[in-house]
């Protein structure tokens, strides 16, 4: 679920040749950065969760990460650079080009969507994510996380009805769960995090 723009008008393939003319090309539609990014992964799986592409804000004393999603549209581009269909004795049969709308958060990490939880399942999963998570983090980190998940814990109760959840791409029952709400009168998805869940991989 996620909405994407479209390609430009324009002639993206810089095809100026007549010979060129008449063909119809399928552009892929592509969104973000493209410089390099660093892939953020789940600690106790490793599926890619989000990228540095994205920025956060931390909430919940640093145990919840916001992030924006958005809505975009995905679909092929008939791109028309002029001359007549039947000049090679061929019909033009067009391109399928239905637009899809989706999010981008879910579309670029693949994210993949679980049926909601009620709050006895929803406590009974963090519970067992705080002691999958507790021996991977050290030190401050970790005492930060065990000070702070109860009040985590709670604020997402708060909004438990609102809640989507999405687990990663591998869905791994022990996968960090990821979860997305529509704040009022917001037209695009807040997506929430477990901070201390998610890891920087530096190439």
């Amino acid at each position: 679920m996620v909405k994407r723009l479209a390609t430009s008008p324009h002639d993206p393939l810089g095809i100026t040749d007549s010979a060129c003319k008449n063909q119809l090309i399928v552009v892929n539609v592509q969104y973000g950065s493209f410089n390099p990014y660093i892939p953020i992964r789940s600690t106790t799986i490793g599926d890619e969760l989000l990228s540095d592409s994205f920025p956060y804000k931390e909430i919940e004393n640093g145990v919840l990460w916001e992030v924006e999603g958005k809505w975009v549209t995905l679909g092929a581009v008939d791109v028309d650079i002029g001359a007549n269909p039947s000049a090679e004795g061929e019909e033009d049969e067009g391109v399928d080009d239905q637009a899809v709308k989706v999010v981008d958060i879910v579309d670029t990490f693949r994210l993949q969507e679980q049926p909601p939880f009620d709050k006895k399942q929803f406590v009974a999963y963090i519970k067992k994510y705080i002691k999958l998570l507790t021996p991977k983090l050290e030190g401050d980190e970790q005492e930060v996380f065990k000070k702070n998940i109860e009040g985590a814990t709670k604020f997402l109760l708060g909004k438990l009805k609102d809640l989507q959840f999405f687990v990663g791409e591998s869905m791994h029952e022990d996968g960090t769960l990821v979860f997305a709400y529509y704040k009022d009168g917001a037209t695009n998805p807040t997506f929430l995090y477990f901070g201390h869940g998610l890891k920087e991989v530096k190439c």
